[in-house]
């Protein structure tokens, strides 16, 4: 544990499950509040009786529904009528649906980006007002490094993930003159049950088995970024070489790799 995060309030959208939830347990570790976002009510009540009694931290919860403006808008107002702040914002709501483009539908590219991108554009709004006003804050998109590379069947869940890392770029660019910090969070393959709406062959899961990172050592590195922020974390670090060296040679990285793009 690097320090702790006391009088800290921390809203994590996404958090009755995978890695919001493992970061909603580990914030209320180093002593923060969590403030629960999901659209669960049962399973966000069972993990706030869970992390209180645990760690004897209390956190808030409210279920919310990214995509729905209006109560996004409601939501935050009870949380700053009730809380008084919010020090950091965690956008970690989203999903992917794997699939050719031609098999694909139009309607299921729209859902996902109507969470994965709008409903963090939504409840980011709605903080920096406040963030802006108190002089300081902390926004943290996860994102993925599909953002930055993208494979076959993952065209939809792709591109969401590279609107996110380019608004959160432009954001970082805006907010430079303040003390406002932005960050991203690009993690490969994760075990959690992401994959039972994304993957549902389960052959992706089955091919890239030894790859996949734990959900509490994301998250873990995902808090970390609150004590010390930066402006990406990328993991694994040898994927994110990968990455790099796509964009770098594209065709050749294509030509060399490309068996390895089609594990899905």
């Amino acid at each position: 544990m690097m320090g702790n995060l006391e009088s800290k309030y921390i809203a994590i959208t996404g958090a009755s499950s995978g890695i919001g939830r493992d970061m909603a347990i580990e914030v209320a570790k180093r002593r923060g509040t969590p403030i629960l976002l999901a659209r669960s009510y049962e399973k966000l009540e069972k993990l706030a009786e869970e992390i209180e009694q645990s760690t004897n931290q209390r956190p808030h919860f409210y279920t919310l529904d990214v995509t729905n403006e209006d109560e996004v808008r409601e939501v935050f107002e009870k949380i700053y009528k009730s809380v008084g702040t919010i020090d950091v914002l965690i956008n970690n709501a989203g999903f992917a649906i794997f699939d050719y483009v031609h098999e694909a539908t139009v309607d299921e590219v729209k859902s996902m980006f109507d969470v994965n991108v709008f409903g963090a554009i939504a409840c980011t709004k709605l903080v920096l007002p406040h963030m802006i006003k108190n002089g300081k804050g902390h926004v943290i998109f996860v994102a993925s490094q599909a953002g930055k590379l993208a494979t076959p069947k993952s065209s939809g869940y792709s591109a969401t993930k590279h609107a996110v890392l380019g608004f959160a770029n432009s954001l970082r660019m805006e907010l430079a003159d303040r003390d406002i910090k932005v960050s991203t969070v690009n993690p490969g393959p994760i075990k959690t049950p992401f994959f039972d709406l994304a993957d549902k062959s389960g052959e992706y899961q089955k091919n890239v088995a030894r790859y996949m990172l734990q959900s509490d050592f994301v998250a873990k590195k995902t808090v970390d970024l609150i004590e010390r922020p930066k402006r990406e974390l990328n993991l694994p670090t040898w994927m994110n070489v990968g990455t790099k060296l796509y964009q770098l040679f594209p065709g050749l990285i294509e030509a060399v790799a490309g068996k390895q793009f089609r594990k899905k």
